[in-house]
């Protein structure tokens, strides 16, 4: 029964033009893609992080290669901006039990002599324990994972500006 569902599925995919996005961000991208990172002098750590986070998702979604800047397509420029903790969850004698943490990524996406500048937030909502101090590891989750929404985000963007393209070159042909 799975072979037949999957077999409709695969056929009616298929059949009405569907094309993954990853395409689409293909056509802006490039196939090489290099990335540098500016150095937040307040958080270092952090900034390792990210740069970590956008090659993995510069591998996995838009399935590019990394490349150095001079053998690449396409160069991303990215600074983050400090994360910024909320409280929003609070235990019933008021103490803090959940954070949101939100940080903004800056990206200038250099490809073919132009340049074109991105702003893409993330955010991430965690549980500590009453009255402790959020800890490094639960500090590198948040901003492992706010990165990776942030990413997501620019992707889509990316991927929206391909298919754009894809449907104005169709209609001058």
């Amino acid at each position: 029964m799975r072979v037949i569902l999957s077999l409709i599925l695969v056929l009616t995919i298929s059949g009405c033009g569907y094309t993954p996005s990853s395409k689409f961000a293909r056509t802006v991208m490039g196939e090489k893609i290099s990335t540098s990172i500016r150095i937040s002098a307040q958080d270092p750590e952090n900034t390792v992080l990210i740069k970590d986070a956008v090659d993995e998702a510069i591998i996995e979604v838009f399935h590019a290669s990394l490349r150095s800047r001079d053998e690449s397509d396409t160069h991303l420029d990215i600074s983050i901006s400090n994360p910024i903790y909320v409280p929003i969850v609070y235990d019933k004698d008021g103490f803090v039990i959940g954070y949101k943490m939100s940080l903004n990524l800056n990206i200038i996406r250099h490809h073919s002599g132009v340049s074109k500048s991105y702003s893409h937030s993330g955010t991430y909502d965690f549980a500590v324990s009453p009255n402790a101090v959020v800890t490094d590891q639960e500090r590198f989750e948040a901003i492992k994972f706010s990165a990776a929404k942030a990413i997501e985000s620019f992707v889509a963007k990316v991927s929206a500006e391909g298919a754009t393209a894809q449907k104005k070159s169709k209609s001058k042909g």
